[in-house]
């Protein structure tokens, strides 16, 4: 990649990485996440993206390219600049996720990462992630000839000893997720009720295992609807945020997450969803929670009308980007 006369003085550098980088490159793009985080209040990366990145065995895995700029004329790990990860799927667009160190913004060097992530992609399809609906993501975008295709809602709602009752109907349960027991049944649940969703409907095994091997994983929040057979219909799995305290000594209250609710097609219109909605709220109540929040696309009409019926309002979004022609 060519350089002008100011990167070059600043000895920018490109790394690469496909596969699986290294523990210190992980570690790296941690602190870098956690610094863009703190300063921007959303995370650079999303859930899955660390997923991939932490799975992927090898240079021909789906866990995606990893293109890191570097301070210095030395790769130091722990100058970490600024970053992008592709992350793809078959039949799929290459999904890019971008970020700059804080103290390292407005000197060009978003801007020279996104011109060689264009100049490596060609034309092949891409989208990209502002987390945050972020201006300078906007501007960035339009410059590279990206246009708006999905809202991601982010919506709140304090925790919920006010939620009304909501009965589970005639013949079904709840009980908890039993880790080496459920795996099978709730992927093939997930799948079916997001077999349209771009990331949810996608996830394999491999992800979930993650997943229950993280820190916030708790089976008691994972919570199954079943009938009499114990054969899954639905489920609300939820997640705790834990309160935080950043390098500038602010703290941050532990937040409840809606992580996903979803329901069997064989058991949908029977009010399910809602009861299992308010189940999870209830449960995270219970965990003395002030807040709870959640993700819904804003074109999910239904969706959105249920947590406004349940008190949840809109705080934020994230925006994703693509070319026009994946319009068509």
């Amino acid at each position: 990649m060519s350089q002008n006369p100011a990167s070059a003085q600043r000895e920018w550098s490109l790394q690469s990485f496909r596969g699986r980088p290294s523990d210190s490159v992980l570690e790296a793009l941690a602190q870098l996440a956690r610094a863009s985080e703190e300063a921007d209040g959303n995370p650079p990366f999303n859930e899955q993206t660390w997923v991939q990145l932490r799975t992927a065995e090898d240079a021909d895995s789906v866990g995606g390219v990893l293109a890191v700029f570097v301070a210095g004329p030395q790769h130091n790990d722990a100058e970490v600049a600024g970053a992008a990860v592709l992350s793809s799927a078959p039949d799929s667009p290459t999904v890019i996720e971008m970020v700059v160190r804080p103290e390292n913004r407005g000197r060009g060097l978003g801007g020279e990462l996104a011109a060689h992530l264009e100049t490596a992609m060609g034309d092949a399809a891409v989208e990209a992630w502002s987390h945050g609906d972020d201006r300078a993501a906007a501007q960035l975008a339009q410059r590279h000839g990206l246009v708006p295709v999905r809202d991601l809602w982010r919506m709140r709602r304090k925790a919920a000893q006010d939620v009304d009752e909501a009965p589970l109907p005639e013949g079904v349960r709840l009980r908890a997720f039993e880790p080496g027991r459920d795996e099978q049944a709730w992927l093939e649940i997930n799948a079916a009720a997001f077999a349209h969703h771009p990331e949810q409907g996608r996830m394999t095994l491999n992800d979930l295992l993650e997943r229950e091997r993280s820190d916030w994983f708790d089976p008691a929040g994972f919570l199954l609807a079943v009938d009499a057979a114990d054969t899954v219909l639905g489920f609300h799995w939820t997640k705790v945020h834990p309160a935080a305290q950043d390098a500038r000594g602010q703290s941050s209250e532990a937040v409840g997450e809606v992580y996903a609710v979803g329901i069997s097609p064989l058991a949908q219109g029977k009010g399910l969803g809602k009861a299992l909605t308010v189940a999870g709220l209830r449960h995270l109540a219970s965990r003395g929670l002030e807040h709870v929040m959640l993700y819904v696309d804003a074109d999910n009409e239904a969706a959105v009308a249920l947590y406004r019926r349940l008190g949840f309002e809109r705080w934020d979004a994230d925006v994703m980007y693509a070319r026009p022609a994946r319009l068509n």
